[in-house]
């Protein structure tokens, strides 16, 4: 992902403080800092990354016109005014990402102050692809009870049958037999017991719903971007929530409402919810912790999820930095380290310089080898758990396919038995 791809950007002015006046141009977000490139020089009269911003507040100019004003690091002042489509817009957007990275635990200063080694740096991509693995499981899990709820669906349905199959049998014995007909109060009975099986299989149903998957900080709006507002995403087992900053549910996407989600980059997506004759319903939502969520999405809407252009160009660099979340993936990561050290495949005796065998000394210290070998356990471990649990689904699918084809060859039967009734 390139660090020069703009997650946004905003058209507006700057103030230049050496010549006194007002410069028209883009205001651009990236995700490490925030740029402001002039429309007539394109020129950048303003560079600054989030880890430097120590403020970011809502201020007039000349007691007249409203301006956003960044307070940087050295108490140096950026003033933006004329943004568009207002400042209220920038500032929510440009305040969740400065206040994610703030509480980003692998900030980008403690990283520059300190890089990381080569073990540590395994040791993040190890970490990224157990979190990965956890929300693989976590996902599985809910299937799985969404899986027990349908086999309690499907035995309310098998009891349904039992009971329509006793009444068709009252029905076509003659009017003179007396053994053929239940009492009252046994038809009594039995409907209360199966009300209260589908009440216990609706709360079970219900209860496997709302439990929530993932839900992250971010910024919302309906439709443009004129609108943008803090809030949250929340993924659900069988729905998506968008919700305001106070957790007031804003709209709830039920799973197979959904169309569409448009991944417009790493950070920001768009769902729709598609109608004939009205308009449709789009909620756009941008997070600085988006890659968490789209991990659980891609999965759970594998078949609606589609990348536009804008996503492709954020992917076409890599990032350097292993901290990122979006960073390469495990066998990429270790292909990169096995191919910086160079050296030849046989080496006369009493021919290594310096160089090498400062480079032939172990990169990985003790403490982190034991952490990656603790890790790799944990990986194994999941793994283990994940081939488990889709045995087990495996087993209930089976179950589903064959209560299925029962349920249905007994109620083709038993319509062609109310048919002769007729």
């Amino acid at each position: 992902m390139s660090r020069d791809v703009p997650i946004h950007s905003w058209s507006g002015s700057y103030y230049i403080n050496r010549d006194k006046r007002w410069e028209n141009g883009t205001l651009s977000l990236t995700r490490t800092a925030v740029h402001f490139v002039s429309n007539q020089s394109k020129e950048s009269l303003a560079n600054f990354r989030l880890s430097r911003i120590m403020e970011i507040k809502m201020e007039s100019s000349s007691f007249i016109f409203s301006t956003l004003t960044v307070l940087e690091e050295g108490n140096v002042k950026h003033w933006f005014g004329s943004l568009k489509p207002n400042r209220v817009v920038v500032y929510n957007v440009l305040e969740h990402f400065w206040r994610e990275r703030l509480l980003s635990p692998s900030s980008e200063a403690r990283g520059a102050e300190c890089p990381p080694s080569k073990g540590r740096e395994l040791i993040h991509l190890v970490a990224g692809s157990e979190k990965r693995l956890e929300d693989t499981g976590r996902v599985l899990s809910h299937q799985g009870e969404q899986f027990n709820n349908m086999m309690q669906g499907l035995e309310t349905i098998d009891s349904d049958l039992g009971v329509a199959d006793k009444l068709l049998l009252e029905l076509e014995s003659p009017s003179w037999w007396p053994f053929g007909k239940l009492p009252w109060k046994c038809q009594q009975e039995a409907k209360a017991e199966d009300a209260a099986r589908a009440a216990a299989a609706a709360a079970g149903k219900g209860s496997g719903r709302t439990t929530v998957i993932v839900s992250i900080p971010a910024v919302v709006t309906r439709g443009g971007d004129s609108d943008l507002k803090p809030g949250c995403l929340t993924v659900l087992v069988s729905s998506l929530e968008a919700r305001d900053a106070n957790c007031q549910l804003l709209h709830r996407f039920e799973r197979n409402e959904i169309d569409e989600i448009r991944v417009h980059s790493p950070y920001e997506i768009a769902v729709r919810q598609r109608f004939i004759g009205k308009p449709d319903i789009c909620y756009r939502f941008l997070s600085a912790k988006m890659p968490e969520a789209m991990s659980v999405l891609d999965m759970q809407y594998k078949k609606k999820v589609n990348f536009t252009s804008e996503y492709a160009a954020f992917k076409a660099t890599p990032v350097s930095s292993p901290c990122d979340t979006e960073g390469p993936s495990w066998n990429e990561g270790l292909l990169q380290k096995c191919q910086e050290t160079d050296l030849p495949l046989q080496l006369p005796a009493g021919e290594l310089s310096q160089l090498q065998v400062h480079a032939l000394h172990p990169t990985v210290s003790q403490a982190e080898a034991q952490e990656l070998k603790q890790m790799l356990m944990q990986l194994k471990n999941l793994a283990l758990e994940a081939e488990t649990e889709l045995e087990r689904q495996d087993d209930v699918l089976d179950d589903l396919t064959s209560s299925t084809d029962r349920a249905t060859m007994h109620i083709e039967k038993h319509t062609c038995r109310m048919k002769r009734l007729l």
